[in-house]
């Protein structure tokens, strides 16, 4: 099947099993914004629940707070998102559809890369167990032409990309013959520049109002709390401060499901350095991130680092963490040494001293800083396309599964009742009850037995357990196990035990500990 097929399958499920709903549904929706549903909000939660507990409950040294969406207009001066924060557009004239320039040209590579992919696995197949990939790519003319030519263009692209040459960047998309996806056609205006940030009025009366920005990140909240929580903890380098919020961008090519939206959620830690410590301190961060990704066990080949060309105005370093998705290779992560630019720039703009004194070498100055930034909603939907799939059973039918690792399912533990009479929904009924206090719990006894299992398979409900006549007699039930369909009968009393450690986040700290 078609990745594209693939990718529509998955929005089409996350809707019929209530992970994600187009916001304003029932008014035909609002482009490019979301609203998570009953099982949506649960796998969210988790996954901010994961990241949160892998920061401040096994790092000493972080702490967390909870910035506000509004904050004083001049802060997004000093960080320079009024005159900096600008993506490049490009208008096909035929389509009238709007596109981010650099978007088209990153898509044009992924798409040599794809094809160097499909060279490497064809000889793969015909060679077996002999290949040797990296003599292949230094000797096969085909693919040495096709490598060429993506090098060439990546080298292009990212000295435009640096010198924000607008003009240089509509030459490469004419000269690569990039089309528009609806139209067809080669029919572009120039590229120009868009500030993404919202701006509000912020104020009782028109005449008193005034103009403020909806935050497009969550970074801003951190360094303006910088000196409160320093002091009022008693902090000393290095430390962290995390936080998880909504952030806010007007994305003119707001695409791929949840992937880019208006209004997502981010999860990120400033971690403050002494100056000429923060490319170890990168170094660091870069291996205990992707550590945490590959605990979840979707398979290291499906992460890859991505080193930034081109620079933002305040790091020195800067790395993405990306994923395979059915769409590609995509950034869920970003990593950035952020110098002392943020901090140094908001001392100068509000007057205030925010330099640190260093007790050990008895001198001041302002902290560097080290940012792990992850978008939770690009985190969400590159686990849902990792844990969806279609099986083939024996008897010929297809099963829809959901492989969430246990601890984010949005449900634990399913509870059957065999049929809805007798005294088994209230035997059913017992166990949630006492089991609900530890991890959540879904009582089900609509349709068959079977039907039931497939709901459940379908949002990735880890356990299911069958309450049936023989349960009134020997407190025991039949525990079915979610990847491996396998059953077995255990006792009532034994079920928090077996899978309680299972389903808590507890078991994937443990893995990155």
């Amino acid at each position: 099947m078609a990745q594209e097929d693939v990718f529509k399958k998955i929005v089409s499920h996350c809707k019929e099993y209530g992970f994600v709903f187009p916001s304003s549904d029932i008014y035909d929706g609002l482009a490019a914004v979301y609203d998570y549903g009953q099982n949506g909000v649960e796998l969210k939660n988790n996954i901010k629940e994961y990241w949160w507990k892998s920061m401040v409950l096994l790092h000493d040294n972080i702490v967390g707070i909870d910035s506000a969406i509004f904050m004083h207009p001049t802060i997004w001066k000093a960080s320079g998102h009024v005159d900096a924060f600008n993506d490049p557009l490009i208008d096909n004239r035929d389509s009238k559809k709007r596109y981010r320039a650099d978007v088209l040209i990153e898509d044009q590579i992924a798409k040599y890369d794809e094809k160097i992919e499909k060279e490497v696995a064809k000889a793969r197949k015909r060679f077996g167990e002999s290949f040797n990939e990296e003599q292949y790519l230094a000797t096969s003319p085909r693919v040495k032409e096709i490598v060429d030519k993506r090098d060439a263009l990546h080298q292009r692209f990212a000295d435009a990309m640096n010198k924000m040459d607008l003009e240089e960047l509509r030459q490469i998309i004419l000269d690569e013959e990039i089309v528009c996806p609806i139209s067809g056609t080669r029919n572009w205006t120039e590229v120009r520049q868009f500030n993404l940030m919202f701006s509000t009025e912020f104020g009782s009366t028109a005449e008193g109002a005034s103009k403020v920005y909806l935050r497009p990140e969550t970074a801003q909240g951190i360094f303006v709390n910088y000196l409160n929580v320093q002091k009022t903890g008693r902090m000393k380098l290095p430390f962290g401060i995390a936080q998880i919020g909504k952030a806010f961008r007007n994305e003119i090519v707001a695409r791929q499901f949840i992937f880019r939206m208006r209004e997502f959620e981010q999860m990120e830690m400033q971690f403050f350095v002494t100056p000429g410590t923060e490319m170890e301190w990168f170094a660091k961060w870069k291996e205990t991130r992707m550590k945490w990704h590959q605990a979840l066990g979707f398979g290291a080949e499906n992460y890859r680092f991505h080193d930034h060309e081109k620079l933002a105005h305040y790091a020195n370093a800067a790395t993405d963490i990306e994923f395979k998705m059915p769409f590609g290779f995509k950034e869920v992560e970003g990593i950035h040494s952020r110098t002392n630019f943020d901090l140094s720039q908001h001392e100068k703009f509000s007057g205030r001293g925010i330099k640190y004194f260093d007790p050990a070498t008895n001198e001041s100055y302002v902290p560097y800083d080290i940012e792990t930034s992850i978008g939770v909603d690009r985190m969400f939907l590159s686990i849902m396309c990792h844990a969806y799939q279609e099986e083939q059973l024996e008897n010929g039918e297809t099963r829809v599964v959901l492989r969430l690792p246990a601890a984010l399912a949005p449900v634990k533990l399913a509870v059957l009742p065999l049929v809805k009479k007798d005294g088994l929904p209230e035997k059913a009924q017992e166990i949630i009850n006492n089991l609900k206090f530890h991890f959540n719990c879904k009582y089900d006894e609509k349709d068959t037995v079977g039907k039931r299992y497939r709901r459940q398979d379908a949002i990735g409900t880890p356990y299911c357990v069958t309450v049936d006549y023989d349960s009134l007699k020997d407190d025991c039930v039949t525990l079915r196990f979610r990847d491996t369909m396998e059953q077995e009968r255990v006792k009532i009393s034994e079920l928090q035990s077996i899978i309680e450690d299972k389903v808590s986040i507890a078991s994937l700290l443990k893995k990155i500990q």
